[in-house]
C-alpha cells in the first residue's frame, strides 16, 4: 500500500542517517544502540503518563455512575438488571464516557416504572454528565462572547430628503471605501477586484486610493484566494476575499470546510481565522454562473456565519456588521441586483444588520413565504399576484441561513396563516428541507400548521442557458402562485377553485 511504501522509505532515511554518524565518527554502533533503548523507555514512559492523565478522570466518572446504579439496585425491584449493567460497566478496563452513558441509559430503562425519587440522583449525575460532554465536544463553535456576531449592536440605516438614489454596485462602493478608511487592518482581493475593481466595480476606484496592498488582484485559483484569507486572519488581518461566483466556491469548499469553519471549535476558542468571504450568485442565466449551492454550503461550512442578503443596502450593514466581530463568515451578494437603485443610507460606514434576525416584508393572514436572496423580489412580485385573487399572503426575508431566526419570528407568524412554503433557487431537497426542518422541528412550527408545509425549489439540476432555461430551472411569479393556489384550493375549493 502507498502507506507501507511510505513507512519503509521513512526507514530507509533513519538506517542511512545511522551508518552516516557511524561513518562519520560521531558514535560508536553499541553507543547508537544506547541511545535508542533509552528514547524507547522516555517514549513509553511518556505515552503512559499521557494515557494515564486521560483515562483518570474518566474512571472517576465510572466508579461515581457504578455507586450510583448500586444505590438504586439497593431499593429497588430490579436489582439483578441493575447490578448486571453495573458489573459489565465494571468490568471494563479502559472505560469512554460513552461506556457510562450507555450504562447510566439501561439502568433508568430498567427502573422506568419505579417511583421518581428513586431515580433523582442518578438522573441528576447523568444530566451533569452530559452538560459537562457538550462542553467538551460541541462548546466554541462560533464565539459566544468578546468578538461574537450576535453582540455586535443594531445601529438602522438613516436616510434624510437628500440621500442620493444609487446604483447597487455604487451603494457597496461606498461601504467599502468607508470601510477601507477607518479599518487600517482591511485587506480586500480577489479576480479582477484592483485593476478593475471587481466584475461588478464594488471596488472601482478603491485601488487607486488605497494602494495595490490594500486592493489587489490574485490569479484564477480560488482555493489560495481562501488560504492566502486565513492565514492573513490569523496573524490579525482582516481579509475580504473575493470568489468571484457562488458556482467556485466549489473550488474552495475543501478548504472553507476543513480548515476555516472548524478552527475556532477545533482549537475550543484559542485560534480564530475571522476572513470575510464575499461571492454573488443565484439569479442570471447561464450554468456556471447561476447556480444557488447553499445546501453544500450550509452543510460543510457549520462554524461559519452564512449571509443571504436581498440587496446591496443589506448586504453592506453585513458587512459593517462582520467587521466589529472576529467571525469567519460568506455573504453572498444577489448577482443580478447591482444596476437596481437603492436608496444610499446617510450612515453607510456606520449602520449595521443583525444576524439571525428574518423581516417581515409584507404582512398577510393566509399563508406564510419564508424565503431569501434573489427570491425575495419574485416572491414578492407573486404575492401582489395572489393579493388579486383573494389571497394574503406573508412575505419573510430570513436574511441569513446561520445563524437562522434566532427568535423564532417565523414560527410567530405561523400562528397567524397556519401555513408555509418555503422557496429558493437550490435543489429540491436543499434549503428549503433545511428551512423547513428549522422552523418545524427546532421552533416547533408544526404545532401551528393547519395545511402540510409546501417547499418551492429549483430544478434538481443547474440552471439551463437563456432566459427560458432560467424560468423553467428556477422558482418564478408563475410557479409561486399555483403552488399556493393549490394549497389553498385543498384548504376551500369552492373559493379557490383550479383554472388550468
Amino acid at each position: 500500500s502507498e502507506q507501507r511504501l511510505a513507512w519503509e522509505a521513512e526507514f530507509d532515511c533513519i538506517r542511512k542517517f545511522r551508518l552516516w554518524i557511524e561513518e562519520v565518527g560521531i558514535a560508536a554502533p553499541e553507543e547508537i544502540d544506547e541511545w535508542e533503548r533509552q528514547d524507547r523507555k522516555l517514549v513509553e514512559k511518556t505515552r503512559q503518563k499521557a494515557w494515564d492523565a486521560f483515562m483518570d478522570p474518566n474512571l472517576r466518572d465510572r466508579e461515581e455512575a457504578s455507586r450510583l446504579i448500586a444505590q438504586l439496585a439497593a431499593r429497588s425491584e430490579n436489582s439483578q438488571p441493575l447490578d448486571e449493567i453495573r458489573t459489565t460497566l465494571d468490568d471494563i478496563p479502559y472505560p469512554f464516557r460513552r461506556d457510562i452513558s450507555a450504562a447510566i441509559q439501561q439502568a433508568l430503562i430498567a427502573t422506568r416504572a419505579e417511583p421518581a425519587d428513586h431515580r433523582t440522583e442518578l438522573l441528576d449525575w447523568r444530566a451533569r454528565l452530559e452538560t459537562a460532554s457538550q462542553e467538551r465536544i460541541s462548546s466554541q463553535l462560533y464565539r459566544e462572547q468578546t468578538g461574537g456576531a450576535l453582540l455586535v449592536e443594531e445601529i438602522k440605516a438613516q436616510y434624510s430628503d437628500s440621500s442620493p438614489t444609487l446604483y447597487g454596485f455604487e451603494l457597496l462602493n461606498a461601504c467599502f471605501d468607508a470601510a477601507l478608511a477607518r479599518e487600517p487592518r482591511l485587506i480586500a482581493f480577489g479576480e479582477d477586484v484592483g485593476q478593475l475593481g471587481d466584475v461588478n466595480q464594488a471596488f472601482r476606484g478603491l485601488q487607486d486610493k488605497y494602494g495595490p496592498l490594500r486592493v489587489s488582484d490574485t490569479g484564477i485559483r480560488e482555493v489560495t484566494i481562501l488560504g492566502q484569507a486565513i492565514g492573513m486572519a490569523m496573524r490579525g488581518l482582516r481579509p475580504i476575499a473575493e470568489i468571484q461566483y457562488l458556482d467556485y466556491m466549489l473550488y474552495a469548499l475543501q478548504l472553507m470546510s476543513d480548515d476555516l469553519a472548524t478552527l475556532f471549535w477545533r482549537t475550543r476558542g484559542g485560534q480564530a481565522a475571522p476572513v470575510i468571504v464575499r461571492t454573488r450568485g443565484h439569479r442570471l442565466e447561464g450554468i456556471w454562473h447561476s447556480g444557488s449551492l447553499m445546501a453544500g454550503i450550509i452543510h460543510l461550512a457549520r462554524g461559519m456565519h452564512v449571509l443571504v442578503p436581498r440587496d446591496m443596502t443589506q448586504a453592506a450593514g453585513f458587512y459593517n456588521t462582520l467587521l466589529l466581530a472576529e467571525e469567519p463568515a460568506l455573504i453572498v451578494e444577489v448577482l443580478n441586483g447591482y444596476r437596481l437603485r437603492e436608496q444610499l443610507p446617510e450612515n453607510i460606514a456606520d449602520f449595521t444588520v443583525p444576524l439571525g434576525v428574518p423581516q417581515v416584508l409584507r404582512e398577510g393572514s393566509d399563508l406564510t413565504i419564508v424565503t431569501y436572496g434573489a427570491c425575495v423580489r419574485i416572491a414578492l412580485q407573486a404575492a401582489e399576484r395572489l393579493s388579486t385573487v383573494g389571497i394574503e399572503v406573508e412575505v419573510i426575508d430570513v436574511q441569513t441561513l446561520l445563524p437562522f431566526d434566532l427568535h423564532g419570528m417565523i414560527v410567530e407568524s405561523l400562528k397567524k396563516t397556519s401555513r408555509v412554503a418555503f422557496i429558493d433557487e437550490d435543489v429540491p431537497g436543499g434549503t428549503t428541507a433545511y428551512m423547513m426542518q428549522q422552523v418545524l422541528e427546532e421552533q416547533g412550527g408544526y404545532s401551528w400548521l393547519d395545511s402540510a408545509p409546501l417547499t418551492i425549489p429549483g430544478k434538481a439540476h443547474r440552471p439551463a442557458y437563456g432566459s427560458d432555461g432560467d424560468y423553467w430551472s428556477k422558482p418564478n411569479v408563475e410557479t409561486i402562485f399555483e403552488g399556493i393556489y393549490n394549497r389553498m384550493n385543498e384548504v376551500d375549493p369552492a373559493r379557490f377553485t383550479l383554472f388550468y
